[in-house]
């Protein structure tokens, strides 16, 4: 898989210790719709570093002999956009017996999706980050994430 970066221990995207994966493109919609400059984005500086191509199997070693970590968490950019690579990954745990949540970050409605979703319905353990992040929008609470969110269109949904 093709990431940006990957922390192995995350304790602030996801209510469970997580290694955090940020991938590789957006296409600042959120920024787009809302007439901002892109430098808004949190995500913004990601996208000037270098991409790294990972093997699914290093992955899965690093996160299987962390004993810290017990839930993966794709974000940074946009993991929608490499959607392909992202849904193999998820594959290649669940067939090496992990089944820790799997929580994928997206700026997407459901509705924009809904094709990536049916597919990801029947994998155990999928749990996403759902809409676009606004301005002067009031942060709130999701008790499905165990996070804050920046905007309160926002919200996680377990999908499987």
């Amino acid at each position: 898989m093709k990431v940006k970066t990957i922390i192995e221990e995350d304790f602030s995207n996801y209510k469970k210790p997580s290694m955090l994966i940020a991938s590789i493109c957006c296409t600042w919609k959120c920024c787009k719709e809302a007439g901002i400059p892109i430098t808004v984005c949190q995500n913004e500086s990601i996208a000037s570093q270098p991409d790294i191509d990972i093997p699914d199997e290093d992955i899965f070693e690093r996160y299987k002999n962390n004993p810290i970590t017990s839930a993966i968490v794709i974000g940074g950019l946009e993991p929608i956009l490499q959607f392909s690579e992202v849904y193999h990954l998820l594959e290649y745990f669940r067939e090496y017996g992990c089944n820790d949540d799997f929580v994928i970050y997206t700026g997407y409605t459901p509705e924009e999706i809904s094709y990536d979703i049916s597919m990801l319905k029947i994998i155990p353990n999928v749990v996403m980050k759902f809409g676009r992040y606004k301005p002067n929008c009031k942060p709130h609470y999701d008790d499905v994430l165990g996070v804050n969110l920046i905007s309160d269109n926002q919200y996680g949904k377990r999908i499987s």
